[in-house]
């Protein structure tokens, strides 16, 4: 192998000074064009490569930016965190992910652990919308923070959001316009305080609820499910909402074998997310039911499977490589020293309409 090249051997070639060769490689100061050529053409023909660190220590500056997710994982963070990764790139950024498993401790660590590798920006995906103290820590203290997914209750920093309600409300629609009255739906619903489902539902028929309430999506998705029977002059069945309390498609498959079990069973599902479609669809194969002569089924988030399964599942789907874009664009311009107020970019869904949703049997 060849020895690692140094400044010192390109200021050498160069015929420059050190320091002068230090500048012009690590991007500071000033140094004439002539002379920069020189050191560039000198630091080409060496395959000199510049040492990070050292250029961090002088410039403050790592040009690295930290992500955390909420589940390595699942395929909504993939796509977005391509998106990331396109727009950092363009930057000459590189990218550190980390993983909370939507975990308050977890998220924490991975946090710590960013600070300590110096990263010059965050974006991560909170598993607490409401208390989020070392997020709150990060923000007074300067880091640059984009928050995507969910927002955090009173914390001032860039987000990307999903119009999560109107796609809800928009998915669960069009069950109602095939003829569907009995509609179940299989959701997380964790991290709301207040708790109970049927709390939950009074506030958002008596219109109490507001955009700034820091709601995981699920929660969201469920008041959209809410409007599309307001609006539908529907009464909504606190039977057909099944609350699976927790990001595990086994706790969806349960949970929809009890909808099906019901006396009155739902003549279609709306499943809020990837984990809780996969649980649902594993209940109706352990049944045996066929989409859509069973049942109509109607999910969020648009994976993969989705279009291979036959029929394909309809779903409404989130710009995820788009959100991470806007993610990193964002933090892009904090890094470069934007002092615009706050921005919350809240992107629209797409309803993607297959062969899972029919008029009921």
């Amino acid at each position: 192998m060849k020895p690692r090249r140094t400044i010192a051997d390109v200021a050498r070639l160069a015929g420059v000074s050190t320091a002068t060769a230090g500048r012009v490689l690590g991007g500071y100061g000033y140094a004439a064009e002539a002379t920069r050529e020189q050191v560039l053409k000198a630091a080409h023909e060496l395959g000199y490569r510049p040492n990070a660190l050292a250029r961090s220590l002088i410039t403050g500056k790592t040009r690295t930016v930290g992500v955390v997710t909420g589940d390595i994982q699942n395929a909504f963070y993939a796509s977005i965190l391509r998106g990331i990764s396109d727009v950092l790139g363009q930057h000459g950024f590189g990218l550190l992910i980390t993983n909370s498993d939507e975990n308050l401790e977890q998220e924490v660590r991975a946090v710590e652990l960013l600070l300590e590798k110096q990263v010059d920006g965050m974006i991560v995906s909170p598993c607490d919308t409401r208390g989020a103290q070392h997020l709150r820590g990060l923000a007074a203290a300067g880091v640059q923070l984009v928050l995507i997914d969910r927002a955090v209750a009173g914390l001032e920093v860039d987000r990307v959001l999903t119009d999560n309600v109107a796609a809800a409300e928009h998915s669960v629609a069009q069950l109602i316009a095939a003829g569907h009255r009995r509609i179940g739906i299989v959701a997380e619903l964790v991290g709301e305080p207040r708790g109970q489902v049927a709390d939950f539902i009074r506030r958002v028929q008596r219109g109490t609820l507001t955009a700034a309430d820091p709601l995981y999506p699920s929660w969201q998705r469920l008041w959209g499910y809410v409007r599309a029977h307001q609006a539908a002059g529907l009464a909504v069945d606190p039977a057909l909402i099944r609350r699976a309390g927790v990001y595990a498609p086994d706790a969806a498959r349960v949970q929809t074998h009890l909808l099906l079990d019901l006396a009155a069973p739902p003549t279609a599902l709306f499943a809020t997310d990837g984990t809780m479609s996969e649980g649902v669809v594993r209940a109706l194969s352990d049944r045996g039911l066929d989409l859509p002569r069973d049942l109509s089924l109607s999910c969020f988030d648009d994976l993969d499977w989705m279009g291979f399964y036959r029929p394909g599942i309809t779903t409404a789907a989130q710009p995820r490589l788009a959100m991470g874009e806007a993610a990193a664009h964002l933090l892009m311009e904090r890094i470069d020293g934007a002092t615009v107020p706050f921005r919350s970019v809240v992107l629209p869904a797409e309803l993607i309409r297959r062969g899972s949703v029919a008029p009921p049997a």
